[in-house]
């Protein structure tokens, strides 16, 4: 392993393996233990080794937060803060990103178990992001409206207020920024709850908010299980949106628990996303695509391509060069040169992969490659997983259909475009999907067919700060990035003047 890599730096909300207390929960401009004072021990996936202690909060330090986000809203000096100056902060964190980016990506690589090269893109999107949405705060001052004579109409834009952001445990830092930086250029405070098993790159970019010159109160951080620390954020009266990003049945809890204050709430909740492959396209690149859309930080991707549906004509030889390319692809740490594929971000997590694996077998899916724990003893005591590659799958079975989240892949079958159409819509979710084609008025037909959020026509996965970004159906509500990810953290206001006010005497 490459030693500057094997530990994270020493920061204070970041406690030794063994200690008994941490500070790392940050409140109205604090670092803080947890009321409670309850700590956890985060793992790194890849030897189930303690890579940290952190606090463990509960439901009073999140309303401690709720507290501090209210007050900095209605009443701190964050409300009068120009949206140039606001816009010039955001781009700040940008820049302090950029400083730190060698080492964030090591952070995020240990705590997720991703790549180390991976950490690093992951690094440089969220600058983009957070470079896209300086260059938009304030820039929409609102528009006039058409009225009667003597009357100026306009509309315009706030923001929202206190906002409660829940993210997953494999994008920590990359689902974070996708919410705090359009909250930030809209002016708005808010708490944050990161997943309880990967809150490292969390800390660290709310560290980085601070030294940007964020004021006290508008970004507080909470760490802690979903049901202690996360439920205040969905339930309480002082939160005005909760956006959450992860699985289908802990959405459906916060958007039942934010219904009793009718609370705004944007949801991104996954996908089973198709990747469909015509016999025009050149398949070594192709296939290349495919192990990057189905395997990239082992598959737990809410936008993976986890289920391909390939024409009849190149289907054997696609999948016989599909698994073989997956048999070969290097399993190990992060932190390790070479490596494509890291551990499963738990022991619970690979058993839910596991589970799902023989599900497949038992519906008469029949694997071609991994579908199994590597035999490399040096890997034995982490989670790691090799990628799966399953044919002779129907669009009807459980593993075709619920997203396993995890290095996976199904084949299905299609003879005509209208079947490829079909199959490719055949899902509750609707997040994202690929067509690969050399025949370009097919590749717009079949895009055009598909009712995901995101379509790629040859190509599977990047994503554009200024495009918005979300699903149809099961997989959420509302959108992130782009001008609609802005709006979701804006109220519209008319405000209607009447130039010339005289009595109307209508009750005489």
């Amino acid at each position: 392993m490459n030693e500057p890599y094997a530990t994270l730096p020493t920061v204070p909300y970041l406690s030794e393996p063994g200690s008994a207390t941490a500070t790392s929960l940050y409140i109205d401009g604090e670092w803080k233990a947890a009321r409670n004072g309850r700590v956890r021990e985060i793992l790194d996936p890849a030897d189930a080794s303690v890579l940290t202690i952190v606090s463990e909060g509960g439901r009073a330090d999140t309303e401690d937060a709720i507290a501090a986000a209210r007050r900095a809203f209605d009443e701190g000096e964050w409300r009068g803060v120009s949206d140039d100056e606001r816009g010039e902060l955001v781009g700040r964190i940008a820049d302090l990103l950029q400083r730190d980016r060698e080492e964030i990506a090591v952070m995020e690589s240990l705590d997720t178990g991703k790549t180390i090269e991976e950490g690093g893109i992951d690094v440089d999107d969220v600058t983009n992001v957070f470079r896209y949405y300086s260059g938009l705060a304030g820039k929409d001052a609102g528009r006039l409206v058409s009225a009667p004579e003597g009357v100026h109409s306009k509309v315009v834009y706030e923001p929202v207020g206190v906002c409660g952001m829940i993210t997953p445990w494999n994008y920590p830092l990359l689902q974070l920024a996708w919410k705090v930086a359009p909250a930030l250029a809209a002016g708005n405070t808010m708490v944050v709850k990161p997943s309880e098993i990967t809150p490292v790159t969390t800390a660290k970019l709310v560290e980085l908010t601070a030294e940007a010159g964020i004021p006290a109160g508008v970004v507080n951080l909470v760490l802690g299980s979903g049901p202690d620390a996360g439920a205040p954020l969905s339930e309480h009266p002082d939160v005005d949106l909760v956006s959450f990003t992860g699985g289908l049945a802990t959405g459906r809890r916060i958007m039942s628990a934010a219904s009793e204050t009718i609370k705004k709430t944007a949801l991104e909740l996954g996908g089973k996303n198709p990747n469909i492959i015509f016999p025009d396209v050149d398949l070594d690149t192709a296939v290349d695509y495919a192990l990057i859309a189905a395997f990239f930080h082992s598959g737990q991707v809410c936008s993976a391509g986890a289920r391909l549906i390939v024409h009849n004509d190149i289907h054997d030889a696609f999948t016989t060069e599909l698994a073989r390319r997956a048999e070969a692809i290097r399993i190990g740490r992060g932190q390790e040169e070479g490596v494509r594929c890291g551990p499963l971000v738990s022991a619970e997590h690979r058993a839910k992969v596991e589970a799902a694996v023989a599900r497949g077998v038992e519906e008469g899916a029949r694997i071609i490659a991994g579908g199994k724990r590597p035999d490399d003893p040096a890997l034995s005591e982490g989670y790691f997983y090799r990628p799966t590659v399953f044919v002779d799958c129907e669009h009807s079975m459980d593993i075709v259909q619920t997203e396993v989240f995890g290095p996976v892949v199904t084949v299905e079958r299609f003879e005509t475009e209208a079947q490829a159409i079909r199959l490719g819509n055949d899902t509750d979710y609707g997040l994202s999907g690929g067509v690969w084609t050399d025949d370009t008025a097919r590749g717009e037909r079949v895009a055009a067919a598909l009712q995901h959020g995101t379509v790629w026509i040859n190509d599977f996965g990047p994503y554009i700060p200024g495009a918005e970004w979300g699903g149809y159906g099961r997989s959420g509500i509302g959108r992130e990035l782009g001008l609609q990810g802005l709006d979701e953290y804006r109220e519209a206001k008319h405000i209607y003047r009447n130039l010339a006010p005289e009595p109307q005497r209508w009750f005489g």
